[in-house]
């Protein structure tokens, strides 16, 4: 039993009818307490923890999270297909590390300029080099301190989508700012980026939308 105060969050209601689901954070709680809990609820939940000096935070994704994390993780993939550039999609892998007392599951992260050096056969994911971009939707909560995981981590790219908003997030000298376009996609300016998501938050068919990114990057590469 985890003998710590427990508060629940809610984000204002920004995106229309999305469903908010709870958000908790407890405190105290140790690096045992908090590797049993990885163990106790297994690989195959919905749950996400994050955990930074004691701080245990739990957030269960929404419809439109998970729609909006799917589709930003299909475009990721697509645009690494059309640039033909090396890829590895980790999902929401967990992330820790005991000394730094820090562990995260991203809603998705992608090794794509180290992807070579990561081997596909490991059981864990590299201890050595975080991945080089992470995806965090926002929407039942703040991940004001995933983030600064991430950061600690050392990632390199976080595309954070947050009430209503993208923004992509890029490591300078120890923190993160916001930027007008990709370092992984130097080609993809942001706002092009959010024309895609938004169009994609509005469809029916991503399998047509994900088409016109093909189209608009092979029209941007002539």
């Amino acid at each position: 039993m985890v003998n710590a105060a427990q508060t629940i969050e809610r984000a204002p209601a920004d995106d229309g009818n999305a469903l908010q689901l709870p958000f908790v954070t407890l405190q105290n709680v140790t690096w045992q307490t908090y590797q049993a809990l990885l163990a106790d609820m297994g690989e195959h939940r919905s749950a996400r923890l994050a955990y930074d000096h004691g701080t245990l935070e739990i957030k269960m994704p929404s419809k439109l999270h998970e729609l909006l994390n799917r589709l930003l993780e299909r475009i990721i993939v697509t645009l690494t297909e059309e640039l033909d550039m090396d890829v590895l999609s980790f999902g929401s892998t967990t992330f820790d590390n005991e000394e730094l007392k820090q562990g995260v599951e991203p809603d998705s992260c992608f090794y794509i300029q180290n992807a070579s050096r990561v081997n596909p056969e490991d059981d864990f994911p590299p201890k050595d080099f975080p991945p080089d971009l992470v995806v965090k939707v926002d929407i039942t909560s703040s991940s004001k301190s995933r983030l600064n995981i991430c950061r600690v981590m050392g990632v390199a790219e976080v595309w954070r989508y947050q009430r209503n908003q993208l923004v992509v997030l890029q490591l300078q000298e120890g923190e993160y700012v916001e930027c007008e376009s990709s370092s992984v996609f130097p080609m993809l300016p942001v706002d092009i980026l959010k024309g895609f998501l938004n169009k994609g938050k509005r469809s029916s068919n991503h399998n047509r939308l994900i088409r016109e990114l093909r189209s608009w990057v092979q029209e941007s590469e002539k």
